[in-house]
């Protein structure tokens, strides 16, 4: 799930953000799924291993409302409308729940696999009376 981003290099110019924050509201409210109750973490496709793991670890509530709203905007969706306009997914309601959780798995198996990948290399026993630094020539 790694792909190239510009967001660090925006969020450390302040002129650069204060030019790019309108246009990225407007493009959150007409990509439509805020219209539909969802959230942006509800888009991410379910089939990924880490995502199936990410979506095990929710609390309870949180993976109840995931559900209803991707219930809610399916029964939207075969209906062909929207929801009233009250019921639209505010932007300080559309924060991530489920990439915090996507970056700390990720993380994990990137651990283990560095782990699991460790070579060990043991010293040698040097006999008693010599010194470790230098070799001896026979």
């Amino acid at each position: 799930m790694s792909y190239p981003s510009l967001a660090p290099y925006i969020m450390k110019r302040p002129w650069l953000m204060r030019w790019m924050r309108p246009l990225s509201e407007w493009y959150f409210d007409n990509a439509g799924y805020r219209k539909l109750g969802l959230r942006a973490d509800d888009l991410i496709p379910e089939e990924d291993e880490i995502v199936q793991q990410a979506l095990k670890r929710l609390s309870p509530k949180e993976a109840y409302d995931r559900v209803f709203r991707m219930r809610r905007a399916f029964q939207c969706s075969l209906s062909h409308q929207l929801l009233p306009k009250t019921e639209w997914t505010k932007t300080n309601d559309d924060y991530p729940y489920l990439s915090p959780i996507i970056r700390e798995i990720t993380a994990e198996q990137t651990e283990r696999e560095d782990l699991e990948s460790m070579i060990i290399n043991k010293r040698k026993a040097t006999p008693k009376g010599s010194s470790p630094n230098i070799e001896s020539k026979h």
